[in-house]
Order: C-alpha cells, then sequence, then structure tokens
C-alpha cells in the first residue's frame, strides 16, 4: 500500500508541475519502456505500457514512440537507459523481446538453471554488479528483476546468444507530458526517480 501511495503522489506532482508547464488546454501523459535513445538528438523511443499498472506493466503497443526530448533542462530528467526485454515470464520460463529488425516481439522459452526470489537490490547477490551477465562461453545469461526481485540464469539456443547484451536489459520507464505528437514538454526517468526505487 505505501508503496502504491508513494507512486500516486510523484504521478500527481509530475501531473500538477506538467500543468504548469503549459497554458490553456491540459496536455497528454503517456508512459513506456525504452528501447532506444539517441543522447545527440534528444530522442526515446518506448514501448508503451498498456495497463498502466506500476505493479503489473504490459509492455505490448506497437509500432513504438518515439519523443523528442524537451529543450529547457530543467523540464528533463535523467538519460534512459535503453534495453529490448520486455517481460520475464518465470512461471512460464519465457522471456518476450522486441525485435527492432522484425518490428515486433520475440517471445523465447528458456532452460532455468537457478533462480533466487525476494531479493532487493543491496543483497550481496546483486549490489554493486552489472547485470545482464551473459557468458557466451558457458551459455548461460543472468538477469535480475527489480520490480519482481528475482535473480534468474538460464540458457537459450545457441542463435541468440549472437544478440547484444542490451537485449536481455529491461531499459528504463520513461514518462512524458505533451501537447503536440512526438514532442514532450515533460520528461521523467521513472526508474531513476528516488520514490520508485524497490
Amino acid at each position: 500500500m505505501g508503496k502504491n501511495r508513494h507512486w500516486v503522489a510523484a504521478w500527481l506532482m509530475f501531473l500538477s508541475l506538467a500543468f504548469m508547464a503549459g497554458c490553456g488546454e491540459y496536455g497528454k501523459v503517456d508512459q513506456g519502456r525504452v528501447i532506444k535513445f539517441d543522447k545527440d538528438k534528444q530522442l526515446v523511443t518506448i514501448i508503451r505500457d498498456v495497463k498502466e499498472d506500476p505493479n503489473n506493466p504490459d509492455y505490448s503497443h506497437l509500432p513504438p514512440i518515439t519523443y523528442e526530448l524537451p529543450k529547457n533542462p530543467d523540464d528533463v530528467g535523467a538519460d534512459p537507459k535503453a534495453g529490448l526485454r520486455m517481460k520475464l515470464d518465470a512461471k512460464n520460463k519465457e522471456i518476450v523481446l522486441f525485435d527492432p529488425v522484425s518490428g515486433g516481439f520475440k517471445t523465447l522459452h528458456y532452460t532455468l538453471l537457478d533462480q533466487k526470489e525476494n531479493l532487493s537490490k543491496d543483497d550481496p547477490l546483486i549490489k554493486d554488479k552489472k547485470f545482464p551477465l551473459v557468458d557466451r562461453e558457458k551459455k548461460t545469461i543472468t538477469i535480475f528483476s527489480g520490480r519482481q526481485k528475482l535473480l534468474v540464469t538460464f540458457s537459450v539456443p545457441d542463435e541468440y546468444f549472437s544478440l547484444p547484451d542490451s537485449a536481455w536489459e529491461a531499459g528504463d520507464e520513461a514518462r512524458f507530458y505533451y501537447k503536440e505528437d512526438g514532442k514532450a514538454l515533460r520528461y521523467m526517468n521513472v526508474s531513476k526517480t528516488d520514490i520508485f526505487k524497490k
């Protein structure tokens, strides 16, 4: 309950600041997982969360959506981390990845090697380590889901080890306030906002 209250408070704060940023009509808010960030052009591409539930997101909206970040640095949050992992389904041993080539999703069934649950980011198994850990010699991939508090080591068919490490990374959650499609008036990196850290 406490986490939800924090989420609602931050959401309302973001909306109120966004409304004050523009005069007249209210704009819109969009949110999703970052799959690409062009720092030079200040463009962020996301897969929209169609559920808008912070505890149970659903990154399945296609096509991806690109936003140009605001020019005013006061309206821009921390740079986002991009990744292609949309979902980790530990129950069914599946991972859903966004495929930039086809523009769609791929669902991979993995072979579970190890799984540890209820881990915080301060756990010795997690702290000071950079995930995903991809070992192409041993054919293993280890990822940590902070939202699910899961540390999972698994293997996939050989051809998938040619993918870049970022394929197994969950991109940051980004939120945009806008009035004109594709042009953000305000941008928040939800994943790097303190009250959202779990």
